[in-house]
């Protein structure tokens, strides 16, 4: 059902544009048609949903690993940290969101990747480990904002990238092509994977730690690989589309709200739930105030918020 209503939003993706359904079919010039098509829309359909995949993986792996169901892939402040590598490659290479090339999307990934890794050890340095969840939380509150302080210094004494940075704290589609789609589709596979790996791992680690090393669970390896890949699929994802937020915490709910399963099923179905979420509210976001374009990371904020407290409302009424 998934893969249907991803294939339906695709097709909805190529027809809409920021100026409506202007895809001028039966127009002489097919040339334009075409480029219209394969060149912009088809990359920005796919390169959002491979985007909301891996911040939905990134948030079932969140939630598994710290047994929490409101962690999010931001929860250890890497997006943050992932803010302010793309700000520093920015002010170095002096580029933009816009840049087409693969060399410097992979750059910004690459980045992106770094800052979220320094987020994310640096919380687990201050929390002394993933035991204490109210000291894991407050650690990544902090690293969130010292490094988002860092980035809007870094804004501040390299004022020409504050717009291209603007971008990326709003979260936006806008600039995403083939080269980005590039960068994202392995990224995707290999956190996929890595995520799978581990899945029995995060079954074992649903009873507790005792319980998961008695069954021979070798946990500080998991851990390891699965912050690593956690950080990769949320640097990529904020490389390219910038802080687009909810999204990795609502797919993850969804799907164990239906789909109750084991951790390998879960993590699958969040990555589709992720992408099919993320595509939507692109599609979305161009239609709604037509000529103009929404942000999509205000609307997922939105949407989100809606409907965590719509969660939140339904929690209380069957307490």
């Amino acid at each position: 059902m998934l893969v249907g209503l991803t294939v339906a939003l695709l097709g909805v993706s190529l027809m809409a544009g920021s100026t409506g359904w202007s895809v001028p079919f039966g127009a002489e010039d097919d040339a334009l048609v075409r480029q219209i098509l394969w060149d912009i829309r088809a990359p920005r359909g796919v390169g959002a949903w491979l985007a909301g995949a891996l911040l939905g993986l990134a948030g079932a792996v969140a939630q598994g690993l710290f047994r929490n169901p409101l962690a999010d892939p931001y929860l250890l402040g890497s997006s943050s940290g992932a803010a302010l590598g793309v700000a520093a490659c920015l002010a170095a290479l002096g580029v933009g969101p816009a840049a087409t090339g693969w060399a410097v999307r992979l750059g910004l990934t690459g980045a992106a990747f770094a800052g979220s890794v320094l987020a994310v050890l640096l919380t687990l340095t201050l929390a002394r480990g993933v035991q204490h969840t109210l000291r894991l939380l407050l650690a990544g509150v902090v690293v969130g904002v010292v490094l988002g302080a860092c980035s809007a210094l870094t804004m501040l004494l390299v004022p020409d990238i504050m717009r291209a940075m603007q971008a990326f704290m709003l979260g936006t589609t806008g600039f995403l092509g083939w080269s980005a789609v590039q960068v994202m589709a392995p990224v995707c596979a290999l956190t996929l994977c890595v995520a799978w790996g581990g899945a029995r791992a995060l079954d074992a680690l649903s009873l507790g730690d005792a319980t998961a090393r008695s069954l021979g669970v070798r946990m500080g390896a998991v851990r390891v690989w699965l912050v690593g890949a956690m950080a990769l699929a949320t640097g990529t994802a904020v490389a390219q589309a910038g802080l687009i937020s909810f999204v990795g915490l609502v797919a993850p709910h969804l799907v164990r709200g239906r789909v109750p399963g084991t951790q390998g099923a879960v993590l699958m179905l969040s990555a589709l739930a992720g992408g099919l979420l993320l595509l939507a509210a692109d599609t979305v976001a161009r239609l709604v105030i037509a000529p103009q374009e929404l942000p999509v990371g205000v609307l997922t904020a939105v949407l989100g918020g809606i409907y965590l407290l719509w969660r939140m409302h339904r929690m209380e009424a069957s307490a």
